[in-house]
């Protein structure tokens, strides 16, 4: 029996606009964060910016238990194209799977970054990109010995950021997907088309909608991804111009029975809100637009 699509559906700190970027915004505490979305009924989150959570797997799940919430998984950075970045993303990928496998996680969404420090990625050789799918195999086998999933997540400022560079890793090799409406959308992908392409390689989806008139600054680097949210890129599900709703049923259609993460990335760089208002309202109208979806 299939599991009801909005039990299904999780979200992530950044919605909360916990990031570790500098200057990025003002984080809020991480148990008013938590009991926000314990108020919300979601069933779990992605672990957010290091730090948010303890770094202690134990830790971590008590702390999650304490507002009825579960880790999925999280973000995590790797530097893949590069041959001298082996070893040290082998050791990255090892140590965050053992950390996920502890606390009882089930995703790795790995992010192929040009480097450690996220430098603007520069077009890549087609060596770098047999390297690049040889080392996605490394990481797929290394989940599979933690018993986790790895998916490759497309991401602005990343080595898999536009429809070519989608493109050339559907064609290269089998890795799976993290399906993020936002930064698919942004790099030019639509993402119902690439759900019907790939739907047997979607292992987890990002919800994320976009207000498409500020993408091109973003895209063509003359503002940074910060700058972007803080000028509000990002959206609640349904005030922009991604089709949420058609990609969602589109993938019930198909039987996908993944979750659904909303990553709503924002920034608060005025006042702190009061609890129970600012972030969590905005999730709340993000919820409710996914509940008025008719699926079946």
């Amino acid at each position: 029996m299939s599991t009801p699509f909005i039990s299904r559906v999780a979200s992530a700190p950044i919605s909360w606009g916990i990031c570790e970027i500098p200057g990025w915004g003002k984080m809020l505490p991480t148990d008013r964060v938590l009991k926000e979305m314990q108020s919300l009924g979601l069933p779990g989150t992605e672990l957010g910016a290091p730090g948010f959570l303890p770094d202690d797997p134990a830790q971590l799940v008590e702390k999650l238990a304490e507002h009825d919430l579960k880790l999925l998984g999280g973000f995590t950075p790797v530097v893949i194209h590069d041959p001298a970045q082996r070893q040290a993303t082998i050791e990255c990928v090892k140590n965050v799977a053992a950390k996920f496998q502890k606390a009882g996680a089930t995703h790795l969404v790995s992010s192929p970054v040009y480097s450690w420090n996220w430098d603007v990625p520069q077009n890549l050789s087609n060596d770098e990109y047999r390297n690049m799918f040889k080392m996605f195999e490394e990481i797929d086998s290394i989940c599979e010995d933690f018993g986790l999933a790895n998916v490759l997540h497309p991401h602005l400022m990343t080595v898999v950021e536009t429809e070519s560079d989608v493109e050339r890793v559907l064609d290269g090799c089998d890795v799976d997907w993290c399906l993020d409406t936002g930064h698919l959308t942004i790099g030019g992908v639509d993402v119902v088309e690439f759900a019907k392409k790939a739907f047997d390689r979607i292992g987890h989806v990002h919800l994320k909608d976009v207000d498409l008139s500020k993408a091109p600054s973003v895209l063509d680097r003359s503002k940074s991804i910060m700058e972007g949210v803080q000028s509000g890129l990002f959206t609640p599900l349904g005030k922009g111009d991604v089709a949420i709703a058609e990609l969602v049923t589109y993938l019930e259609s198909r039987g996908y029975q993944g979750w659904y993460v909303i990553e709503q990335d924002i920034a608060i760089t005025g006042e702190i809100p009061r609890e129970g208002e600012g972030p969590v309202g905005l999730v709340s109208e993000s919820l409710t637009y996914l509940s008025l979806i008719p699926i079946g």
